[in-house]
């Protein structure tokens, strides 16, 4: 007969704690998608190398929500460390489709052109 430490025993979780991880990451993926639909296909004006840069910056957390999703499905995930590690990538994807999103308004809006000094009373510059 073996005994085993029962700290060490993975823990389930409770029920509909994967289930509520599941919707939340689809939810921010299809958002972040269409966000990025939008940049791409729909905003005004002409691509720079800085619109260019801000599209990858925003497919940099879409990646990271489909990595949450993967381990969000893996049965390995009913495990509540592992769960907690998943719900960090989770996190940490949103707080990166935030500044990503960020990133994208200021460039959009034009505030960071090199030489160009933004007055209150100068037009909205077009990218």
């Amino acid at each position: 007969m073996t005994l085993t430490d029962p700290a060490s025993a993975p823990r389930p979780l409770p029920n509909g704690y994967r289930q509520s991880i599941g919707n939340a990451i689809t939810i921010f993926l299809g958002f972040s998608l269409t966000f990025l639909r939008g940049w791409v296909f729909e905003a005004p004006g002409d691509w720079t190398p800085r619109s260019v840069a801000a599209a990858l910056v925003l497919t940099i957390p879409i990646f990271m929500e489909i990595h949450a999703l993967f381990r969000s499905l893996r049965l390995a995930d009913d495990d509540a460390a592992e769960y907690v590690k998943t719900v960090r990538w989770f996190i940490a994807s949103v707080i990166a489709m935030v500044f990503a999103i960020l990133l994208s308004a200021v460039i959009l809006s034009g505030a960071i052109e090199p030489g160009v000094a933004p007055s209150p009373h100068s037009p909205r510059i077009e990218r």
